[in-house]
């Protein structure tokens, strides 16, 4: 096992320990549907999911699956579930609206937690900005209650230009129980200074030490071969500067690293320089501000976004993140969902649909798509008991009227969520 496997389990593990589940009385059985596991096997047709205590139970073929004697039983013939979508790659915070220095607080969390749920994306790994509400949160998840979204925290960003001062912010994250330890080697198109690399490499030393995964904010396949060859453990985005390369997808594959290609996050540079095509689609539009969409489309935010440079540039990186996610599937580099989204103008829930269809329009096949969101998704940020609809596992999940399986546009077609087995609430 590689130190990366290594440390993801051991702090899941630890986290289970402290945290341990809260039952809940009551069964219940989802008969007749197509189920899409999130693993590797094939989607199952009239099928059977049980439900207790907040768990999958047990799930397969109707003729094989007995139903406890007092399950309330809910029909989904004709209809479609598969497991609640992860962002292995999100932000929940204090945005409100286009605000970005909102309030951080648990009222504004929860509203943001809701959000993704009714999307579909019932966990969001949230890499940084993350606060004690958060963690909060994040620490009384574990019951069979829960109707909104999972979180998982980094704490602060760590960053500066001073060795001790960057280990001791990896030790305040740590202390504060935080799942990864999130840093940034990148220059925002050489408008910045980029961390060294001997304070990049004594941040690793230093997360390692206190058994937790390092997760790396890049953009360049230079830096992307320099993490690797230190022992970071989560690659947070894209290479978007050139086509990855033999060395680069051969050293990715020895050490068992996860790549995030947050797509959308590329799209949000750009997208409002015109009114976008997803302002007129009615999935976005149920959970819309109104006031937001009329901000965004001021001729002057629209000039500004035309003309930037930035903007341009992280355009023509998005055509360069795209072939890298085919060329990285074709390798079989374990590929996992996220999107960055949180930050202003990144919509939490709907982005994360935009991204499945990038995912599949870089190549990757809808069912791989589906399991880059569920059952890789959760490997990768090492949570081993959500991401697939597998016994023992949460059963979060849910239920759509048309096959994601032959088209990854399906996902929009989202009728129902469930998390820990209790029906998401709509506003």
């Amino acid at each position: 096992m590689t130190i990366k496997k290594t440390l993801l389990v051991w702090f899941t593990f630890a986290l289970v320990c402290v945290n341990p589940v809260l039952a809940n009385e009551g069964t219940i059985a989802f008969i007749g549907g197509t189920i899409i596991d999130g693993t590797d096997a094939e989607p199952l047709p009239d099928s059977v999911l049980v439900v207790t205590d907040g768990r999958v139970r047990s799930v397969g073929p109707r003729a094989a699956v007995s139903i406890p004697e007092g399950a309330e039983v809910i029909d989904v013939s004709g209809k479609y579930l598969m497991p609640g979508m992860i962002n292995a790659h999100g932000h929940v915070g204090a945005t409100d609206g286009l605000d970005a220095n909102g309030e951080y607080s648990t009222e504004n969390l929860m509203r943001q937690l809701g959000l993704y749920a009714r999307y579909g994306i019932t966990t969001v790994n949230s890499l940084g900005g993350d606060e004690a509400a958060g963690f909060a949160l994040r620490n009384e998840q574990y019951r069979s209650s829960l109707q909104r979204a999972r979180l998982f925290v980094a704490g602060s960003v760590i960053a500066g230009a001073d060795e001790q001062v960057i280990r001791d912010q990896v030790n305040r994250n740590a202390d504060m129980g935080a799942n990864f330890i999130k840093t940034r080697i990148d220059d925002n198109l050489g408008a910045t200074q980029k961390m060294s690399r001997p304070l990049f490499e004594a941040l690793v030393e230093q997360a390692h030490m206190r058994r937790l995964p390092v997760a790396v904010h890049l953009f360049y396949l230079d830096d992307a071969k320099y993490m690797l060859e230190v022992g970071a453990d989560l690659i947070a985005h894209s290479i978007r500067d050139l086509p990855v390369d033999r060395e680069f997808i051969a050293a990715v594959a020895e050490q068992g690293v996860c790549y995030i290609p947050t797509l959308t996050r590329e799209v949000s540079t750009f997208v409002y320089e015109d009114v976008p095509e997803f302002f007129s689609d009615p999935y976005f539009l149920k959970e819309a501000d109104p006031q937001v969409m009329a901000q965004l489309q001021t001729p002057e935010r629209m000039s500004r976004m035309a003309n930037s440079r930035a903007a341009q540039a992280y355009k023509a990186g998005l055509e360069v993140a795209l072939a890298n996610v085919g060329a990285l599937h074709a390798a079989d580099i374990p590929i996992a969902m996220g999107t960055d989204t949180g930050p202003p103008a990144r919509f939490q829930g709907y982005f994360e649909h935009m991204e499945l269809q990038l995912m599949a329009d870089a190549g990757m096949s809808p069912l791989d798509v589906i399991r880059s969101a569920t059952g890789v998704a959760a490997d990768c940020i090492g949570m081993s008991d959500i991401g697939t609809l597998e016994p023992g596992r949460w059963a979060d999940f849910s239920i759509l009227t048309a096959n994601p399986a032959v088209d990854i546009a399906n996902t929009k077609t989202i009728e129902t969520v469930y998390i820990a087995g209790n029906r998401v609430p709509q506003p």
